[in-house]
């Protein structure tokens, strides 16, 4: 692993989450509980059977972003990148998302009905894009990913069909975004209004980060196992 990186194995847990709180949702998507007192990054991931180089170059990926790209791949653990991948999904799908929802619901005034219309409405369609796009990544890549694990390859596809289609989604919010700034009803309860305003400007960090994960660790980590399969079989 790459000496200049960020965090190390022998650093405590507790010191990446007070250096960076959102790293919290890295920690919850490898299945790492809180309570792990003093113990080093290795200890705790090996404690729950975490791979703790492929929870590290995520780590160090999402706090230094494109600078922690060079061969970041060599570390990684192609089954606990792809378990992590899984459980953002569930993450945004089932607890983001539907949270973000129920806090506009109850901050907006419903005397403006065509505006309390176009935001939910609005909010729905994103979401119902979001869930195709995540679908489409577990019934297609990831499936594809578990059968190239088993050496097992498909003539009719390549994760660079994944990478060319791969948009960012968290783009997608602008417009919602700008929707509550200008038009939102002025009765609104402006505590809740923002508290959901901030959940989604943090979802929209939140998403661009997944995707850069996936673009930037992920499909290059399968290129490389493809690679390596194509070789086996000549």
């Amino acid at each position: 692993m790459n000496k200049l990186q960020k965090y190390k194995p022998t650093d405590k847990m507790s010191d990446l989450i007070c250096n960076n709180y959102s790293l919290l949702q890295v920690m919850s998507r490898f299945g790492l509980s809180l309570g792990f007192g003093d113990k080093t990054v290795k200890e705790v991931c090996t404690m729950n059977n975490v791979d703790y180089s492929t929870f590290l170059t995520v780590v160090n990926f999402v706090e230094e972003g494109f600078s922690r790209m060079n061969d970041e791949t060599e570390d990684i653990s192609i089954p606990a990148l792809v378990d992590y991948l899984r459980q953002t999904h569930l993450y945004f799908l089932d607890f983001s998302l539907p949270s973000i929802r129920r806090k506009l619901i109850d901050s907006i005034d419903y005397s403006e009905k065509d505006v309390v219309s176009l935001i939910l409405n609005f909010f729905d369609i994103y979401v119902r894009e979001v869930r195709r796009h995540m679908e489409y990544e577990e019934k297609t890549v990831f499936r594809y990913v578990d059968d190239l694990l088993q050496n097992k390859t498909q003539k009719n596809y390549q994760i660079c069909t994944f990478s060319k289609h791969h948009e960012l989604i968290s783009e997608k919010l602008t417009e919602l975004k700008n929707i509550i700034i200008k038009y939102c009803p002025s009765k609104a309860n402006n505590n809740l209004l923002n508290a959901a305003l901030f959940d989604i400007f943090a979802c929209e960090e939140a998403l661009d980060s997944h995707c850069k994960v996936e673009d930037y660790l992920f499909v290059p980590a399968i290129l490389k196992l493809e690679r390596r399969l194509g070789n086996d079989e000549k």
